[in-house]
């Protein structure tokens, strides 16, 4: 495995990037986002982003919500946290972040894709089994939330 140092492309990440995520879950639905740009592009998952110097957790995922998907959320505690390692065709790291899933409240908004989302909806656990969901996102909601219940039952 490459680490960053002498070779690595001056785009590349030189340390792990901050990002949150929120579980915004409305009418027995949660929201998600189909990525519009790597890494993860056009899978569905948590919305969420970066995290900005000086921002707290809850603050940036507030931020990141309202301006991924038009929603207006109040963030809530941490709940889940994992690594997105995706590396180039010579074993760069081109990304890496820390992700940190937070709980929310929905407030009010219509989803309207923003920024780097491609697409947004509110989701049902039926729904779900249809789409490529990133495995974070699929074992935090069925873990936490018991969505993907009805996958199972599907599948047996």
């Amino acid at each position: 495995m490459k680490e960053a140092g002498k070779g690595v492309p001056t785009t590349y990440p030189d340390a792990p990037r901050i990002a949150v995520g929120a579980v915004v879950i409305h009418r027995d639905r949660v929201l998600l986002v189909r990525r519009g740009n790597p890494p993860a592009k056009d899978i569905w998952a948590i919305p969420g982003g970066g995290v900005h110097l000086g921002e707290t957790l809850q603050d940036a995922a507030e931020r990141e919500i309202l301006e991924e998907t038009g929603i207006t959320i109040r963030a809530g505690e941490p709940i889940y946290a994992f690594d997105l390692v995706e590396r180039d065709d010579q074993g760069w790291v081109r990304f890496h972040y820390v992700i940190v899933d937070l709980t929310a409240e929905y407030l009010f908004g219509e989803p309207v894709p923003g920024d780097d989302a491609a697409e947004v909806r509110w989701v049902s656990a039926q729904e779900l089994a249809e789409l490529h969901v990133n495995a974070n996102t699929r074992k935090l909601l069925k873990e936490r939330y018991d969505f993907g219940e009805w996958e199972e039952k599907k599948r047996g």
